[in-house]
């Protein structure tokens, strides 16, 4: 039988840092043609339960943004939309950071849940797994609603075996900043940035042989970023699966499939750069900004650093601010994640679920409000101030995201969303404990960076995340 909780306590443990179920890119949505069948047996939803409801419907939405300035926007868009019409009423109460949100969700029982949760793209097994929430693919049936304007693969990483459960809200994916006065000094032209990894060595040598630079790059080996998050991002560009059942998609996952030698070879190429000083590895970068900062160290910097494009907002708004002088926002370049295969990234951030509180008037409620927070004028406000991809592309033709993205830094992360293939591989991995699985994973990076043996550590971390997995399901599935 099918637990309606995991166990909190371990996913505290291994939550480090602030800063995913579906079928493949390529599966159509709930809502069209072929959503009847998956939805079946799941939760409804009906829209029109607001009508009928005599009076402004109250919902309570837990929101994660751990940032002042993201939370600070995502309530006045919450404040906008109770303004907005009368008959839906969102009491809006942030948690912190998604490590603060998912274990109080999960301790919470059914009742004490709020009706709108936001929560990492990591979490989509766990959550479907709750059986506790309405998949939104049934209000988006109910309602008619039209994705069309949605970047594909945004939908799709919140899409299970045909059903679209929640609604993408906060998007981002990696990008490479580089640091443009040191490419120049270098030798290097800075407006032609790294595109493959082999690249990226001899981009490193060149900046270090010739005193631009103490180090090429930066790399870290934390869970959501180099250390979990972009081996994943690595096997969707090669085209290569992370677990079976295509990822968990289409099917539950029952084992990872990581450990290719593509993906040897490419680890083989950051133990190098760090054994020949050509890279500076950073630790787990707590922080989540060690990587960061080492491109600002005044006295041995490092030129690049692989990272969330939500961070690009904060590092502008910084070196604005004067607190390292020796960089200004115009020395800092943004371009693709460098790697093997094909362009495109896969989707980070999180998204917005509907918990199934038995009345329908507050299922219609938390629709409404959600309908209202991935529209394209409120996706372009959102986007402009805080540095997210909007999740819809008509939101780029509206200001303030119009004028925005007048600098080309901001578009990167969501070009890189429309040029993933459309593709089973093009979404990444949904199995319940994927935040164990990329703790692990990191782990066995970390000893590679320090120079464990390649294929052998790889090979343990593979084994390692089906053991986890296999565990997961042993718990969590009928038996």
């Amino acid at each position: 039988m099918i637990r309606t909780r995991r166990t909190a306590a371990t996913l505290t443990a291994c939550v480090l840092a602030l800063l995913a179920g579906t079928a493949s890119a390529t599966t159509p949505p709930s809502g069209s043609a072929g959503a009847g069948d998956a939805l079946a047996g799941l939760p409804g939803c009906d829209p029109a339960a607001l009508d009928g409801a005599g009076g402004p419907v109250e919902i309570t939405v837990w929101s994660s943004m751990k940032a002042d300035l993201l939370n600070k926007t995502m309530e006045d868009l919450t404040n906008q939309f109770n303004a907005s019409q009368t008959q839906v009423k969102v009491n809006y109460v942030n948690q912190g950071g998604y490590e603060d949100t998912i274990p109080k969700f999960l301790d919470a029982d059914q009742r004490s849940r709020p009706d709108v949760v936001q929560l990492p793209e990591y979490m989509v097994r766990s959550i479907v797994d709750l059986n506790t929430a309405v998949p939104v693919g049934a209000c988006m049936t109910a309602a008619s609603f039209d994705t069309s304007a949605f970047i594909p693969s945004a939908l799709a990483q919140y899409r299970v075996e045909g059903v679209q459960w929640s609604l993408p809200f906060n998007v981002s994916d990696p990008v490479l900043l580089y640091n443009k006065k040191l490419f120049a000094k270098a030798g290097l032209d800075p407006n032609i940035p790294p595109t493959t990894l082999d690249d990226v060595v001899a981009d490193s040598k060149k900046l270090v042989d010739s005193g631009a630079a103490t180090y090429g790059i930066a790399i870290d080996s934390n869970f959501d970023n180099g250390g979990g998050w972009f081996l994943e991002q690595w096997l969707a560009k090669l085209g290569q699966f992370y677990t079976d059942g295509d990822n968990g998609r289409t099917a539950r996952a029952t084992k990872a499939t990581f450990a290719t030698p593509e993906m040897a070879t490419l680890l083989t190429q950051f133990q190098q750069m760090v054994a020949d000083k050509t890279a500076v590895y950073v630790g787990d970068n707590n922080s989540g900004a060690d990587h960061l900062l080492a491109m600002a160290d005044k006295d041995h910097p490092a030129a690049m650093a692989i990272s969330t494009s939500a961070s690009i907002g904060s590092v502008l708004t910084i070196l604005k601010g004067g607190q390292f002088p020796h960089i200004t926002p115009d020395d800092v370049g943004v371009a693709p994640m460098p790697g093997p295969g094909a362009k495109g990234t896969l989707v980070g951030g999180a998204s917005l679920w509907i918990n199934d509180s038995g009345d329908p008037a507050k299922v219609a409620a938390a629709w409404k409000y959600l309908e209202y927070m991935t529209q394209a004028q409120t996706q372009a406000t959102w986007a402009a101030t805080t540095g997210y991809v909007a999740v819809r592309t008509d939101a780029q033709a509206l200001e303030p995201l119009k004028t925005a993205l007048t600098d080309p830094r901001f578009t990167v992360a969501g070009q890189q969303l429309l040029d993933i293939p459309a593709a089973p591989t093009s979404a990444g991995p949904v199995v319940g404990p994927l935040l164990e699985v990329r703790t692990a994973v990191a782990e066995g990076v970390a000893k590679i960076l320090t120079g464990a043996d390649v294929a052998a550590t790889l090979q343990e971390m593979q084994d390692q995340a089906t053991e986890l997995i296999t565990d997961y399901n042993d718990r969590n599935t009928a038996g």
